[in-house]
């Protein structure tokens, strides 16, 4: 039997009328008011015209909302007539033109077993999310092995407009009748969506839910919108809330903030929002801390800058992007320098240590804090000179304590120390190749992705925005292409030439030293076989053969160090 509710098709189209989207009251065929929702328009028209009753209808779209068509097949596999609402972000993206494939759903009840249902018709994955709030989830994985992602809950409320009112912002409070496409919209977020703002639903939105301040600035970063006037002092009179968060939830925030559009932007916003001593107290420290030449700003400045510069750099070298539409002579030697490695670097970006959270916010989160110990470590040296010896190593322990009250992995934190501590190398051999020309050797290119790791990589990007950030202006071409020659021949030997100056497979085993050399086991067969590792690495030996003599000739050297 054919299913005889109109589908809802995922097209794009414009608005027929000012009304579309709207629900509107009619009085003998003539429109007296609208609304966001059913009610909203029969208020206000019988406000104006209380003895008489209007007839109440949806005006629709032109041309049906760009929706995921996988809305479609929910829609059939619900009974008919059960109510169920698309809600949210994927709402916003719609009346937006854009699709969204993270689908949320608001229904009265029964919400898990609304999903299990689904999931079944679709014959995909079912999760319970939350068994006390009744949220169910269904994972979908599509035939090109993307995903789609959908969540049904129960209302927050009595029904559909308390639960939308509750909401975050008036842009995410629209719903989407599911089995006939109707719009609810009862605090106006359609509007908002026009002005391009972000409203708070309800004075008490920031105080309900703290972390909602950081929300608020990265949806107007990754929108493009302004905050309004009175929801900005909202959130500003929350800001001491945000302890009662959890740290995992300001950490998912903050982290979307850094993963997402102008980090840089939305850390000077919640640093004027005063959030930054509540959620990141090692920052404020940098304000105003000077550096010396060849530095252009101050500590905070600085690292705002560097926010800015590594987003650009990575857009420049994200597949796809055509050097030919720049006028910007650093950036085409960006690209001409790197721009070969711009499948890799996907590649690199494209994994992750745990499956929530991406290495390119790691990336970000490390070039946050890389100078965070500058205040605490700056001396004169004999010359006078400022200097702030050792901020890396100890910027590292910093990140590294911050991490882990946000609760990341421990894997996490060590990609983002490895970072901070090894954010100087490049500098320095960057330094050497303009003044001595003087490229990394084999042993330093070994050296350096030895004790970086893949994290290497990521530190080689972040060095190319230090200098953009630390110069800006007073950048040379000299300067930039001697940095950009070292990132190249590191990033050459990782991507290219592992197997010959990154990690050399090896030529001999601890069973091999200990046998060759007579030795115990202990600390020594690790550090034999480091050296021969080593050697290989710069070319020095070739076989077993010649990796056993080496360690013969460093064994006797270092016993003749020790007499």
């Amino acid at each position: 039997m054919s299913d005889p509710r109109p589908p809802i098709k995922p097209e794009k189209g414009r608005r027929a009328s000012p009304y579309a989207g709207r629900w509107v009251a009619r009085l003998r065929g003539q429109i007296v008011a609208h609304g966001g929702t059913p009610e909203q328009a029969r208020r206000a028209a019988q406000s104006a015209r209380h003895k008489e009753s209007p007839e109440i209808s949806f005006m629709p779209f032109e041309s049906d909302l760009p929706i995921d068509p996988i809305v479609e097949k929910v829609r059939a596999a619900l009974p008919p007539g059960q109510p169920a609402y698309l809600v949210g972000g994927a709402v916003r993206d719609a009346l937006l033109g854009r699709v969204s494939h993270d689908l949320d759903f608001a229904v009265p009840g029964n919400a898990i077993a609304t999903a299990k249902r689904v999931a079944n018709a679709l014959e995909s994955d079912f999760f319970v999310l939350d068994g006390e709030r009744d949220t169910g989830r269904v994972l979908v994985t599509n035939p090109d092995g993307s995903r789609t992602l959908m969540d049904f809950a129960a209302y927050r409320g009595p029904d559909l407009e308390a639960d939308l009112r509750a909401r975050d912002f008036t842009i995410n409070a629209l719903a989407l009748d599911a089995q006939n496409g109707e719009i609810h919209d009862p605090t106006g977020g359609a509007s908002d969506l026009r002005q391009k703002q972000i409203r708070a639903c309800s004075p008490a939105a920031f105080t309900d839910d703290p972390v909602r301040i950081l929300r608020a600035v990265r949806q107007a970063a990754s929108l493009g919108f302004h905050i309004q006037p009175e929801t900005r002092e909202a959130m500003k009179a929350a800001v001491g809330e945000l302890p009662r968060v959890s740290p995992e939830r300001q950490r998912d925030e903050l982290f979307r903030i850094l993963e997402g559009p102008q980090p840089g932007t939305c850390l000077r916003a919640l640093d004027i929002l005063g959030v930054l001593p509540v959620l990141l107290p090692e920052l404020p420290a940098m304000k105003g801390v000077a550096q010396p030449p060849p530095h252009v700003s101050d500590v905070w400045t600085h690292i705002l800058s560097v926010l800015a510069h590594l987003e650009r750099i990575l857009a420049d070298l994200a597949p796809g992007y055509d050097a030919e539409q720049t006028s910007d002579m650093f950036t085409g030697l960006l690209a001409l320098r790197l721009g070969r490695y711009r499948e890799q670097f996907a590649r690199h970006f494209a994994e992750r240590l745990v499956p929530d959270r991406s290495l390119r916010g790691l990336l970000f989160l490390a070039a946050l804090y890389h100078d965070v110990s500058k205040p605490e470590t700056q001396a004169e040296d004999e010359t006078g000179r400022l200097r702030f010896w050792g901020h890396d190593e100890l910027g590292a322990q910093v990140a590294a304590r911050r991490m882990r009250v946000f609760n990341f992995s421990n894997d996490e934190i060590a990609r983002v120390q490895a970072v901070i501590r090894h954010h100087m190398r490049p500098h320095f051999h960057s330094n050497r190749m303009e003044s001595e020309s003087r490229p990394p050797s084999r042993r330093a290119i070994y050296r350096f992705f030895r004790d970086a790791g893949a994290a290497g990589v990521d530190t080689c990007l972040l060095s190319l925005a230090d200098l953009r950030a630390t110069r800006e202006q007073t950048l040379t071409q000299e300067t930039w292409l001697a940095a950009l020659d070292v990132c190249r021949i590191f990033l050459e030997n990782y991507f290219e030439k592992p197997e010959e100056t990154v990690s050399p497979p090896p030529l001999v085993n601890g069973n091999d030293v200990i046998l060759a050399y007579g030795l115990e086991p202990g600390p020594l067969i690790g550090q034999v076989l480091e050296a021969i590792r080593e050697a290989h690495a710069t070319g020095k030996v070739s076989n077993r053969e010649e990796a056993l003599a080496f360690g013969k000739r460093w064994l006797a050297e270092l016993n003749s160090q020790a007499q």
